[in-house]
């Protein structure tokens, strides 16, 4: 039985299209698609049904990197049918607890804990931010954090 990621930010338009996009890659790579099952979600409905941002997508295509991403709003159920829910920051995270129904299992995490800088705390909002380089750094923070995830995750049950 695969084990099932839920990716969060504000949107679901920047930050979360990027690392699942990037999960997702890593994932089929390493030919670990029967083991894991990845998605991303928003915590705000404002861009349900639309396509990730045009430079996000930019950012995806500069790396060889598909993405399929529809937004779409977190769900109550998404707590019970999610192993993991990683979010992009601590707003995210207070977010996510005040939103957890009684009996989901989902472990909440940070994506950015599974990072390498300590001077870097959370993969910021890039969405009022102009120009191609605060995605790019996105794509960067996501790369690093999603394949420390995904290492720890094969070795051990993470918390």
């Amino acid at each position: 039985m695969p084990q099932n990621v839920l990716i969060v930010c504000v949107g679901n338009i920047c930050r979360s299209p990027i690392a699942e996009a990037v999960m997702r890659d890593m994932i089929t790579r390493a030919g670990l698609q029967a083991d894991w099952h990845v998605e991303s979600a928003a915590i705000e409905g404002w861009h349900c049904g639309s396509r990730p941002d045009e430079r996000a997508l930019r950012v995806l295509a500069g790396h060889n990197i598909e993405c399929s991403s529809v937004a779409r709003q977190l769900q109550p159920e998404d707590f019970r049918r999610f192993d993991y829910i990683l979010a992009m920051d601590r707003s995210n995270v207070a977010s996510l607890r005040h939103l957890a129904p009684k009996g989901g299992r989902a472990k909440l995490l940070m994506l950015w804990d599974f990072g390498l800088k300590p001077d870097e705390r959370s993969i910021e909002d890039p969405y009022y931010l102009m120009g191609m380089a605060p995605l790019e750094k996105i794509y960067e923070q996501c790369t690093i954090a999603c394949e420390n995830f995904l290492k720890q995750a094969q070795l051990i049950e993470i918390w």
